[in-house]
């Protein structure tokens, strides 16, 4: 079965092949899945890290046999961002970037040789979700903008982001809000969350539509034009700066 990885740092994953087509979601560096579909510049695939589908485009991935490397180690980029290089280039990938090799060990991906400079990764098998350390690793995020789609701190959206700050610890989550509200445990009241915690928002027809990070009964972090903290109450949450209510809380889940 030929797979799909990708071979820069962070490449847009649309929903038809084509450029004009809308970015669902993303893969980084060394992420991949099984391929689905060719086109003439772009290639289907189903992710391995989630089970989400999208084509992404053919100069950005490689098309290989197997997946390069110790895909599945558990080890990710821990900083903001660090480098590796392809094919020689040096080039800056984000946090949560799977660490495929040892650091300066290379690997080969089709015609794409990869090395890490990862001194230390982020071990998310041994991560242990403590308060603290979901609180520490959700507020590197603070301040990256919003992008729809997104997967990183070059720009993330709500439930990339509470997707992401999970595999810090080994815990995989699906990529869409209403699909990882689908997982979990529910939570009956506000004040029995804790931190961690995932509160779901939905719209006026009912559909869930974001996802947040709770740190405490009146508190959540979330990306919403940025990711960013507000306040929460049993109606939703409230914009720190402006006061305003801004999104309807629907469920609250636990996972760990």
């Amino acid at each position: 079965m030929p797979f799909v990885v990708c071979c820069v740092p962070v490449s847009p994953m649309r929903a038809e092949s084509s450029h004009k087509s809308e970015m669902i979601s993303q893969l980084l560096l060394g992420e991949g899945g099984e391929l689905l579909d060719e086109a003439e510049y772009f290639v289907k695939l189903r992710g391995r890290h989630d089970g989400y589908e999208g084509w992404c485009q053919r100069s950005q991935v490689a098309i290989v046999d197997a997946m390069p490397g110790h895909w599945d180690n558990n080890l990710y980029v821990g900083d903001w961002t660090d480098k590796v290089l392809i094919n020689g280039v040096a080039a800056r990938v984000p946090m949560g970037t799977p660490v495929l090799a040892p650091a300066q060990e290379p690997i080969q991906a089709g015609p794409y040789r990869l090395a890490y400079a990862v001194g230390s990764a982020w071990n998310a098998a041994t991560a242990k979700p403590t308060p603290e350390a979901i609180k520490a690793r959700a507020e590197r995020f603070l301040n990256t903008p919003y992008l729809w789609g997104g997967r990183s701190i070059f720009g993330i959206d709500c439930s990339g982001f509470c997707q992401t700050v999970y595999r810090f610890f080994n815990i995989p989550l699906l990529r869409d809000a209403y699909l990882q509200a689908t997982q979990g445990e529910s939570v009956g009241f506000l004040q029995e969350v804790k931190c961690g915690d995932l509160a779901f928002f939905d719209n006026a027809e009912g559909r869930i539509t974001h996802v947040g990070i709770l740190l405490n009964e009146s508190e959540i972090i979330h990306a919403s034009g940025k990711v960013r903290i507000d306040k929460i109450d049993n109606a939703g949450i409230i914009n720190t700066d402006t006061g305003l209510r801004t999104h309807q809380l629907r469920i609250i889940k636990r996972y760990f």
